[in-house]
């Protein structure tokens, strides 16, 4: 075992295009396995505002002109640039005291989240620089005036403040988004854990991706940072609750409305459901997951178990399955062979557990593990910070507090009984909002009524069960695609959670006008904008000749009743209103026998398509169809199809075309209305 592979370093920041080193001697950070010196931190003597100043001028206009998949693209290009460079990653992440296991979810987790974003912009997001929201809002009569709300980048800094645990995810899950956003950032890592972070962003400027000043670094204090804050910049804040209440606080937060989002303590919790008895899967599954979740980067983990409640008769039987599964996890030197639980980040830190234990003995009983007496696998037992896992138990969870306000950040865990599941869920909540709780029930009844009494308090509720047992991912991993964030005392932010993520970072706006200006802003036609009908068939036209606009307008078909007794009988869909005069005039929404809305959806299909091979390669789908007046026989159906949006797709020969459609009968009343998606190549013929 080599417990120091490198003479300690000097960490030091990246700001305004290079790297600089604080004025003063650093102060030490320390290998949390065997107390060896890993790097010295200190970030004296920066200039705070010229760094804000740099990524809000230098990055900021060359962020916002790239599009959402000029921005995403890059994004992809730097997470594969760096799982490339993952063993270097997790070598220096055994400093940090976490096995390989543990490291996974912060290096390729981390590294993977940022991926995730970067897929999800590409499929969800438009090609332009704007983020059309919602409908067009029609305010007059004849269209000549409507509204959009978009959404546009803010033009400042993200600063993001991260905690200890997590120094690759914390920041790739918050930089991820912002970038997407078109929005610079400025990351400091908390110090204990900042040379992962220091060598990640080296590694990340050193491959020339992102535009200079996306994005900077501080490796120690932020001295007056948020003195220069402004209502254009955000501010991300992961750590204790007390921290994150003094930054709010500050008055240039305050006095310019900096948007502040903030992921603090969270005691969160775990409830056995009233049918899971000892025997069954999900009492097994809940042992296990408990006792993951405390052994799991060494309790370390904001997303942690730290409350477990279980129906009263069952207490016995989870103390006694938790205690045998928890004696079997030794800790041990992160690089010693087999180490599956490693150490907390400090001495100090063990001693801010040690501490917050001695808090919850007042009320609950350790039964299982020694905080003071270690039983070790591998390591140096004295200078490494290494801590058993602790498992208390509370009877009276209802007459405690502690419980339910003290989080021990390490392998340590509460295990309480439960009355009935009103109670079970009342005690949930008393921990005053948290990021995650989990509910372990095979019961439908159970899960509604457990999800529906927690879901205000927490940001994230886990049904676990024997149906989902194989691919659930657990109580404790955040996903990019879901929020992770909770109300109250877990701080009331909502971080990731897939594209809400990127919409942190950026202003909403309702923009008011006539609807070709509208379009010109949003790169989407608006209806009322100008379209155009000259030229070749739309569909004979490749994404380099077809413009947002382009229109054709059809002729008539009559719809007659040997098509809807036809249709009928070739599809199977013999419903009443369609085949009965006497039932469908009974109808309150019918005067007659009437067309299948599928049935004016296929002949619109074949009013509007030119049939011969083209550069339309395919249609993939419809939304938003609504049917709006029915169609007798008789009735005269004409199409309206319209070029709404085109999002070219990158190192592919095609993109996809979204389309307006509206259809109309004889009277001009509109029938049914939808978007008709296609995949049209970039040129035609395609290259060979």
């Amino acid at each position: 075992m080599t417990a120091q592979i490198r003479p300690p370093r000097r960490l030091q920041s990246f700001v305004c295009g290079a790297w600089v080193n604080g004025t003063g001697e650093g102060t030490p950070l320390l290998d949390a396995a065997t107390g060896a010196p890993v790097a010295y931190i200190d970030a004296s003597g920066l200039d705070m505002a010229a760094t804000l100043a740099f990524g809000r001028e230098k990055a900021g206009p060359k962020l916002r002109a790239m599009s959402f998949h000029d921005r995403a693209a890059m994004l992809k290009a730097l997470g594969l640039k760096l799982m490339e460079m993952k063993e270097e990653f997790y070598a220096e992440s055994l400093a940090t005291g976490a096995t390989r296991a543990d490291a996974w979810p912060d290096i390729e987790g981390g590294i993977g989240t940022m991926l995730t974003f970067a897929s999800k912009a590409r499929r969800e997001l438009p090609a332009g620089r704007v983020l059309p929201e919602g409908d067009v809002e029609p305010l007059s009569k004849d269209a000549s005036f409507s509204a959009q709300h978009i959404l546009t980048p803010l033009q400042g800094v993200a600063v993001h403040i991260n905690a200890y645990n997590f120094p690759i995810w914390g920041m790739l899950e918050k930089i991820a988004p912002s970038l997407i956003a078109g929005v610079p950032c400025l990351v400091k890592p908390a110090s204990q854990t900042a040379y992962l972070t220091e060598l990640m962003v080296r590694r990340i400027v050193e491959t020339g991706i992102l535009p200079s000043g996306a994005l900077q670094l501080v490796c120690g204090s932020v001295g007056d940072l948020l003195d220069h804050v402004t209502g254009q910049d955000a501010v991300t804040f992961t750590g204790s609750a007390v921290t994150g209440r003094k930054l709010k606080a500050h008055p240039a937060v305050i006095a310019n409305a900096t948007r502040f989002t903030m992921e603090a303590d969270s005691l969160n919790a775990c409830l056995l459901g009233p049918d899971a008895a000892p025997g069954t899967p999900e009492f097994d599954l809940f042992v296990r997951e408990v006792a993951r979740e405390m052994t799991s980067k060494a309790g370390q983990k904001c997303t942690a178990i730290r409350r477990a409640f279980v129906p009263t008769q069952h207490m016995e039987a989870a103390i006694a399955a938790l205690r045998d599964r928890l004696d079997k996890a030794l800790p041990a030197d992160p690089r010693s062979e087999g180490a599956r639980l490693g150490a907390l980040a400090s001495l100090a830190q063990r001693a801010e557990v040690r501490a917050r234990i001695a808090e919850l003995s007042a009320e609950a009983e350790i039964v299982s593990g020694d905080p003071e007496q270690l039983r070790m696998g591998a390591g140096d037992a004295e200078r490494g910070a290494f801590l058993n896992p602790v498992l208390l138990a509370c009877a009276d969870p209802g007459a405690a507090t502690a419980v339910h306000e003290v989080e021990a950040f390490g392998p340590v865990a509460t295990l309480m009984p439960y009355g009935d599941l009103d109670e079970g869920v009342a005690l949930v909540n008393r921990g005053k909002g948290s990021l995650v709780a989990s509910v372990f029930t095979h019961d439908p009844a159970v899960a509604e009524a457990g999800v529906l009494g927690i879901a205000p308090f927490h940001g994230r509720v886990l049904i676990g069960n024997r149906a989902s047992a194989k691919s659930s991912t657990g109580h404790g991993s955040p996903l990019a695609p879901l929020v992770h964030g909770g109300p109250g005392r877990a701080g009331g932010g909502e971080e990731m959670g897939g594209m809400r993520g990127v919409k942190h970072f950026m202003q909403r706006t309702a923009v008011q006008g006539a609807p070709r200006l509208l379009s010109a802003v949003t790169g989407r036609w608006v209806e009322g904008a100008p379209s155009r009908t000259e030229g070749p068939h739309p569909f004979r036209k490749s994404l380099a000749q077809l413009r947002i606009g382009d229109r054709l307008s059809s002729a008539p078909r009559t719809v007659t009743l040997e098509d809807i007794e036809h249709f009928a009988e070739f599809t199977g869909d013999t419903f009443y209103a369609h085949m009965d005069a006497a039932a469908a005039k009974a109808n309150p929404f019918f005067e007659d026998r009437v067309a299948h809305g599928y049935l004016v959806v296929s002949f619109a299909a074949g009013l509007f398509v030119d049939p011969a091979p083209g550069p339309v390669l395919a249609n993939y789908g419809v939304d938003r169809l609504r049917f709006l007046t029915p169609v007798y026989p008789g009735d005269a159906l004409s199409v309206t199809l319209t070029a709404k949006e085109i999002t070219p797709r990158a190192n592919t020969d095609y993109g996809e075309v979204r389309w307006d459609a509206v259809v109309t009968n004889q009277t001009g009343a509109r029938v049914a209305e939808y978007d008709v998606l296609t995949m049209v190549a970039k040129t035609w013929p395609l290259p060979a």
